[in-house]
């Protein structure tokens, strides 16, 4: 093997800028940059190229990884075990089921575990006392796993009472490692509804947080989480927004109740991130520079950040769920090279059911496999420096203070919700991402682009029945805190900020499309040659996959209008589409349009913008996919009740 080393650039001319700036305008015909420039939902821009002119980062303005305040993360050099924290998420209703989960996942990889509560057992494991607490914890060590909860039903101070008395009983309480994770405003933008108001709410978890911080100085207490505005379609500055308003909000309620510096630096702030991994890791960076800014700014002792990164649910899809592995494996990175302390993977058959040991073993694997193999926990802030990273994370956050800005003169984020002013705005974003969707300016991939009509099923959990009429006990609670609260005042109530899915609509259209007693068909009509229709061709086909719509064509290129009808006639299909070159348009496309019309076409589609006698519409790129699919599913009378 050579000593030297063999310097590849040297036999290259050195290129300027302006250079560069020249081949990109003759490549892009003289459009500029603006071309390929992206615009996000916040109306911020993400240019083709950045330079040290737009973030001077060479000498080090954020400081150094492990120093105050603690812009590029809490430590010096990160843990060569385990650089983040590997949380998976449980969900099964079943405690006993749960419990098998936890234990094998533990042995498996997994540091720490995620319980997530619902009385119902609809949506979470169904513990509502100590007794299914000790059947879904047994055999476990919070002293070397952290236990953390998420209360789904808006439980979370009797929930926690409930952890907290389970680990009372173990053999060293104060050595628990704990996350009670409790969270009123988060409770209120999720469900709607803080029974007897957020006054009584914040009592509550301010009494309870008093024995808990006494009895487990390990425990974190409070987690402020923003995930729910990114779930319901928000962007991300609206998401980092609502996570510092929140922040704020839970501290103010808490001031003369408990210490406001031991709240803050009890706290754990939780966002989402999907698979754009660029925006991703500036969100993550962002929001430790929002933090900083505003301890600064309450005047409290500087603490690193204690993030929290879960991957997106919203970016999830029912069909073709094995490119889900893809979505979370592009967001587990951002995760890792982002700064994430913890990161929660979802099952990629999350969208279909109770995710079962595949999808738990492919969420933890991912992981385990980017900690590992790839090694993304080696370098303490690998992204430190970049320049599209930390110019982007600059503008990002100057985004999101305007959003925390404007939270805070509706009165803050519990009064925000309230009024449904910050839902208000979620949805105009979440409206115009649909709009973009519709028209596959945002695709999804396996359902509005490259679907696959024959797909093979991904496994979930068989169905598990709940214990009808189950309530969380408030016995732990009332032990906690023998002496009471306030009498509750009138129900805090607000719009909820509901859970969406990006590929909903498309996957709706795909539900009706399999119920349908005869499977839906378009047929293509084709002009010319082979060569000279397959493209346009094949967008079609793509784009009526996409509503689980089959294509069918003539066994030979048709040669004539008549081989056309006669073909669509054989093929059973009482709508079609036309596809071949603009030149074959301008020449046969009127003839094979009335020919399909004596046939008895009801509808017919161009692929192209050629407008001519009995061409009902046209599909081309740009066009608003999903009412072209609405339309097709009309025409076959698919959906109808």
């Amino acid at each position: 093997m050579a000593d030297d080393i063999l310097p590849l650039s040297s036999t290259f001319p050195d290129a300027t800028e302006a250079e560069w700036l020249a081949t990109v305008e003759k490549a892009l015909k003289g459009r500029g940059l603006d071309a390929i420039t992206r615009m996000t939902a916040d109306g911020l821009k993400i240019r083709p190229l950045y330079r040290e002119d737009d973030v001077p980062t060479a000498g080090d303005p954020l400081g150094t990884p492990g120093a105050a305040p603690y812009l590029r993360g809490p430590t010096a050099a990160p843990n060569p075990w385990l650089p983040w924290d590997i949380r998976q998420a449980f969900t099964h209703t079943s405690a006993a089921i749960t419990n098998a989960e936890i234990l094998r996942d533990l042995e498996r990889g997994v540091s720490s575990i995620e319980l997530v509560v619902d009385s119902t057992g609809r949506h979470g494991v169904q513990l509502c006392d100590a007794e299914d607490f000790d059947t879904a914890l047994h055999g476990v060590d919070a002293s070397v796993a952290t236990i953390a909860l998420d209360s789904v039903g808006g439980m979370g101070s009797r929930v926690a009472a409930l952890l907290g008395e389970w680990a009372e009983r173990q053999d060293i309480p104060a050595e628990q490692k704990l996350d009670f994770n409790m969270d009123p405003l988060g409770t209120l933008a999720r469900t709607g509804l803080i029974q007897g108001g957020l006054n009584a709410a914040f009592s509550k978890v301010a009494e309870l947080c008093k024995p808990l911080s006494r009895k487990f100085p390990h425990a974190n207490l409070l987690r402020v989480d923003a995930r729910m505005v990114h779930e319901a379609g928000g962007s991300e500055a609206q998401e980092l927004g609502a996570l510092m308003a929140s922040a704020v909000d839970t501290l103010r309620r808490l001031e003369h109740r408990i210490d406001s510096a031991h709240a803050a630096e009890k706290m754990i702030f939780a966002v989402a991130l999907d698979a754009n991994y660029g925006i991703g890791v500036a969100k993550l960076r962002a929001a430790r520079r929002l933090w900083a800014r505003i301890q600064e700014v309450l005047k409290l002792d500087i603490h690193p950040m204690r993030l929290q990164a879960t991957t997106s649910a919203r970016m999830l899809t029912r069909y073709d769920p094995w490119t889900n592995m893809l979505r979370n494996t592009a967001a587990t990175f951002a995760g890792a090279i982002g700064g994430a302390d913890i990161i929660t993977v979802r099952a990629f058959n999350e969208p279909l059911g109770t995710p079962e040991e595949l999808g738990r073993r492919i969420a933890r694997n991912t992981q385990i496999i980017a900690m590992e193999e790839s090694q993304l926990g080696r370098v303490a802030d690998p992204t430190g420096g970049a320049w599209f990273t930390e110019s982007f994370a600059n503008e990002l956050a100057e985004a999101a203070w305007g959003e925390f800005r404007q939270i805070e003169s509706e009165g803050g984020f519990g009064a925000s919700l309230i009024a449904g002013a910050l839902q208000d705005r979620v949805s105009e974003v979440r409206e115009a991402r649909d709009k973009d969707i519709a028209r596959r300016k945002i695709p999804v991939t396996g359902v509005s682009e490259f679907p696959l009509l024959d797909e093979v099923a991904a496994p979930v959990a068989e169905p598990f029945p709940p214990r009808a009429n189950a309530a969380v006990s408030d016995a732990a609670l009332n032990a906690f805190v023998p002496g009471g609260f306030p009498e509750p005042g009138a129900d805090a109530d607000a719009p909820a900020l509901a859970p969406i899915r990006l590929a909903a609509a498309f996957e709706t259209l795909r539900d009706h499309a399999a119920a349908a007693a005869k499977e839906p068909a378009i047929f293509l009509a084709t002009l010319g040659p082979l060569a000279e229709f397959t493209a346009r061709a094949d967008f079609a086909r793509n784009l009526f996959a996409a509503g689980g719509l089959t294509a069918k064509e003539a066994p030979v290129p048709p040669a004539s209008p008549a081989e056309i009808a006669a073909a669509f006639r054989a093929s059973g299909c009482r709508i079609a589409c036309i596809c071949g070159t603009d030149k074959r348009y301008t020449e046969e496309a009127d003839a094979a349009a009335a020919a399909l019309k004596d046939a008895g076409v009801q509808r017919i589609w161009l692929a192209g913008k050629h407008e001519g006698g009995g061409i009902d519409s046209n599909i081309f790129m740009g066009c608003d996919v999903l009412q072209a699919l609405t339309l097709a599913h009309a025409e076959l009378g698919i959906g109808k009740d």
